[in-house]
């Protein structure tokens, strides 16, 4: 997917709602658990309910490995069920030498036909640029995490800024406005103008609105440029909203609540 036809369904939809499909088989509600594959028919409602009010659908694929060859045959399902319309991210937090790196991006770029991966930069340019080799598909580079972590590497102080900041600035030169976009929390929002001065114009993917607490009127105040820019990513406060057999209905009237409070700021 392009940016153009981001930016074209953001402005159809009134809405730069990530919906994350976590699915964690645990949660599913009992009366899928009887179903052959219960993880797809969970997401498949999810994405009935909810595909109208949102652009976007993160996949972490943490909760498919973790079922093995069952798991990956769900996540599969649930990309092509996503179809073309949305964008399809993958948030596998993938980075590696070179070689390791283009056999990841084949795998979730081609095998399994995702828009976007997460990728960590640890180690340097030659593990991300795989990723960005690809037409259409984009590398969604970590740059400033929510997670208390964050505070080890990510906003320790260097010669030039916070090691974040250099990883942004660095990090831009390697692709394009087409095909990179980075992770920036929703709970770090005293860093978002700062973010905008290196990176005014990359799209921004924002988790942690939802459970963690993140605040959609601070992302939209200090994040939203001229094309509006940010991806704003909700997982468990949407797909579990219900453990009933109501869930999707739930997951819908959730959504629909987070797309009206996004319209509000665009």
């Amino acid at each position: 997917m392009t940016r153009a036809q981001i930016i074209e369904q953001i402005g159809k939809k009134k809405s730069y709602l990530c919906v994350g499909l976590d699915t964690d088989i645990a949660k599913i509600p009992s009366h899928l658990q009887i179903a052959d594959d219960p993880v797809f028919e969970f997401n498949k409602a999810i994405i009935d309910a909810t595909k109208e009010f949102c652009v976007s659908y993160k996949m972490n694929t943490a909760f498919y490995e973790a079922q093995g060859v069952k798991g990956w045959e769900s996540l599969e399902k649930t990309v092509h069920y996503i179809g073309d319309e949305h964008f399809k991210i993958a948030d596998a937090k993938r980075g590696d030498i070179g070689n390791t790196s283009d056999q990841y991006a084949k795998a979730l770029f081609e095998t399994i036909p995702f828009d976007a991966i997460t990728v960590a930069p640890y180690m340097g340019e030659d593990s991300v640029k795989p990723f960005l080799q690809f037409a259409g598909k984009w590398a969604i580079v970590l740059g400033l995490t929510s997670n208390k972590g964050a505070k080890d590497f990510e906003l320790q102080q260097t010669g030039n800024g916070m090691l974040y900041e250099q990883v942004l600035q660095t990090v831009s030169s390697w692709g394009t406005l087409e095909n990179l976009m980075f992770v920036v929390g929703a709970t770090q929002t005293d860093e978002f103008t700062t973010i905008r001065k290196i990176i005014p114009n990359h799209f921004l993917l924002i988790p942690g609105v939802g459970a963690q607490g993140g605040s959609l009127k601070e992302i939209a105040e200090k994040a939203i440029n001229k094309d509006v820019g940010i991806l704003v990513n909700v997982s468990r406060a949407i797909i579990y909203a219900s453990n009933g057999e109501d869930f999707a209905e739930k997951a819908r009237s959730v959504a629909k609540k987070y797309q009206q409070e996004m319209m509000s700021f665009l």
